[in-house]
């Protein structure tokens, strides 16, 4: 998208009175970019941590009773950049939808910090 604005705008293809779209598409491509870019968890003794663009948060440990993985959840509240993540389920009804660098690492280190967890792995194909 960025491409073809400059190209439009070189080129003369987009005029003065049409610079509004390319405003709209910088604004799109850098919510995107902070999206991406911008995706990260962290884990400490008490707190689960994530980040995705403006969507920041945090759940107890003690919260979090089971962790599907291997698995995309397709619709729900899903701070992640990749498909095949984890699904943490917490509370009693909530759920959120992960992708750390490593699933493996993730589930090692969040064990260590609270072995109560249930951690389901989905049969890979």
């Amino acid at each position: 998208m960025i491409g073809i604005t400059i190209y439009g705008h070189v080129t003369g293809e987009i005029k003065p009175s049409e610079y509004w779209t390319s405003i709209l598409i910088a604004t799109v491509v850098g919510f995107l970019l902070w999206m991406f870019l911008g995706t990260n968890y962290e884990l400490n003794q008490t707190d689960f941590i994530y980040r995705s663009g403006p969507i920041r948060g945090s759940i107890s440990l003690n919260r979090i009773r089971k962790i599907k993985v291997g698995k995309t959840m397709w619709v729900g509240f899903k701070p992640a950049t990749a498909r095949m993540g984890l699904i943490v389920y917490y509370d009693k009804y909530n759920e959120i939808y992960i992708s750390p660098k490593t699933n493996e690492t993730f589930v090692k280190e969040i064990l260590k910090l609270n072995s109560n967890i249930e951690i389901e792995i989905k049969n890979q194909l």
